[in-house]
Order: C-alpha cells, then structure tokens, then sequence
C-alpha cells in the first residue's frame, strides 16, 4: 500500500503582459472552460477547484501534487492557454501573458474562503484593480512589494 498522503491547495494569481486588458467576458468563458480541460487532459493529479480574474488576470485555487514542480505546472497552463487563443485567433492583438505568477499556500481550512474570494472577483474589482489587489496579497503574505 503506497503510504503516500498530500494535500496541497495552491492560489495561483498571474497577469496579461503590461496589465492589458485582452480578457472580455466572451473570451474569459472560453479560457477558464479551456484551461479546465487543459489541466484535466495534460497534468496529472492536478484539480482546478476555482478560476476566475479580471479583464487583465487570472486566479485560480489547485489541487496539486508533489510530482510536478509549481513552475512546471504554471509553464504548461500560461503557455499552452496563449498559444491556444492566438491559434484560434481569439484576440485581435497577439495575446501574451506576463511574465511570472504568484502562488500563495492556501490551508483546507481557507479553502472555502479562497473559492468564494475567487468566484467573487467582478464584485471585488469594482473597488480594487488588479495592481492594488496584487500587492494587497503580496503585504498579508510578508512578501517584498517593490518587486511588483
């Protein structure tokens, strides 16, 4: 019996390339259903529990596993979900993500918390843009915001 045991939630957030605002309602349905399917069909033993974001970003909470490293799991979402849209001519200008992402450990205990942080995201940008909203998380983590 393999007596291996994990559990670890990961809130993933990163941008467009120079916070441009690529991602229209029409074309943010056809990304998270898309990076849903990516993540089922291409890395294992990986759950997508939310996504959601703005117009110039993405959050979603993972399930993951220590088989594959954070960066390679990330690699394969940004870079297979750009190439997608630009292959399917989704954008009118050649979409590019930015480079880097946040990835913030999330307890089971803020599981829910996080989900519903990021089912609400529309509502929450009302009052906040994605840069305030960045390094808000960057501070509540202890992290150095002058690298944003």
């Amino acid at each position: 019996m393999n007596s291996t045991r994990f559990k670890i939630l990961i809130h993933l957030i990163w941008g467009t390339k120079n916070r441009y605002k690529y991602l229209n309602p029409d074309l943010k349905m056809k990304l998270f259903s898309h990076i849903k399917d990516n993540i089922i069909q291409s890395i294992p033993l990986t759950e997508l529990l939310a996504i959601n974001g703005g117009s110039d970003h993405v959050h979603c909470l993972l399930s993951v596993s220590p088989k594959h490293s954070l960066s390679w799991i990330v690699q394969k979402i940004k870079g297979e979900s750009s190439h997608w849209i630009n292959q399917n001519q989704l954008s009118k200008l050649s979409f590019k993500w930015a480079e880097g992402f946040g990835a913030f450990s999330v307890s089971e205990s803020q599981k829910e918390i996080i989900i519903k942080y990021i089912n609400n995201q529309e509502e929450h940008h009302k009052k906040k843009s994605f840069s305030e909203e960045y390094l808000a998380i960057l501070k509540k983590c202890g992290l150095n915001c002058d690298l944003f």
